[in-house]
């Protein structure tokens, strides 16, 4: 198969491992001499720097992974040329233009994969099998925490030049770190109504938020609280859920995930602890992911992340974002 990649920044170059180790060699890279990566780090790959040549070698797939405020009118120019498409999340960083690219995505037969890696964390399949078998009784609320200190990300770059800095390249804590948004409604289903507070309080270069604090409301008894921070040194990266018999505790990482349960009948807790990767093992979940998309292609296998499940993620960032701007709840659905 032939895979176009867009955009060949540090996402763009680990697609590419990935997909040359799981044995696919015809690939192309659309480039704008953007990318901040050094060049050491680029890959012997052809390079095309026009986007409509680039389709015109007929590629059968396209990854988007250049930054967030152009991903949409590339998968639309993609799709338009019967590209099925590895979307890079967020999907975008508007609702703007996803109506006219639904309907072509539609028209077209064209497969999309939204590229949300924790999906493929055992500790998130490992958590949805314990919700479904009851281990903690009926959930009540859960609180998901990500701080990670921006300049830290990528040492080659001066962080003042990422896409997650800018808000012209679609940046701020509330689209670059959306996992969670993604995470939960994959456990929980999707949330409601929004609360938020959304600002810059720390002492970065950005014109973009910094730190986010957002309330999930679903539509049964059952709240999320997420944080996300680009100022938190050391990185923390944790999701907690709390019911009626016990409480889980994933911790990224430290690369652990921890049950503990009510004794049936007493008070007492019984623990069970589980190592799952850390950080320094996360190419596995993109590897994982790239798997996945491999057998979409191939075979009748439906995306884990929906195209409807990246424009949920991206209403709930943009939710966020408009209540913490008018101080009243908003809904999503």
């Amino acid at each position: 198969m032939r895979f176009l990649i867009i955009g060949f920044g540090s996402i763009g170059r680990r697609h590419a491992q990935n997909l040359l180790a799981l044995g696919q060699t015809d690939l192309l890279v659309y480039r704008t001499g953007n990318s901040t990566l050094p060049p050491e780090m680029l890959l012997d790959l052809p390079v095309e720097t026009d986007l409509e040549r680039a389709l015109q070698w007929q590629p059968d797939a396209v990854i988007v992974s250049n930054p967030t405020a152009f991903h949409l009118p590339v998968s639309i120019q993609a799709a338009r040329a019967g590209c099925h498409l590895f979307l890079e999340k967020p999907i975008s960083d508007r609702l703007d233009g996803l109506d006219e690219f639904r309907a072509i995505v539609q028209e077209k037969g064209i497969k999309v994969f939204v590229g949300f890696q924790y999906r493929f964390h055992p500790a998130i399949t490992t958590i949805h099998q314990w919700l479904q078998e009851g281990r903690i009784g009926r959930p009540l609320w859960a609180r998901a925490h990500w701080g990670e200190y921006l300049p830290d990300w990528h040492p080659w770059e001066d962080y003042r030049r990422s896409y997650s800095a800018r808000r012209d390249l679609g940046g701020g804590v509330l689209l670059t770190l959306c996992h969670p948004f993604d995470y939960l409604n994959a456990l929980f289903g999707r949330a409601s109504h929004v609360n938020a507070f959304v600002g810059k309080i720390g002492d970065l270069e950005l014109d973009v938020e910094d730190t986010a604090e957002v309330i999930l409301h679903f539509p049964y008894p059952f709240v999320a609280t997420v944080h996300l921070d680009y100022l938190q040194r050391p990185a923390s990266h944790t999701l907690e859920i709390y019911g009626t018999q016990g409480m889980l505790r994933w911790d990224y990482h430290a690369g652990s995930l921890q049950l503990h349960q009510i004794e049936e009948g007493s008070t007492r807790l019984h623990t069970v602890t589980l190592p799952m990767p850390a950080h320094q093992e996360r190419n596995q979940m993109y590897r994982a992911e790239m798997e996945h998309f491999l057998r979409i292609l191939q075979t009748d296998e439906q995306p884990a992340c929906s195209l409807d499940d990246g424009i949920y993620a991206l209403q709930v960032a943009l939710a966020a974002r408009k209540a913490a701007d008018t101080g009243f709840q908003v809904s999503i659905l």
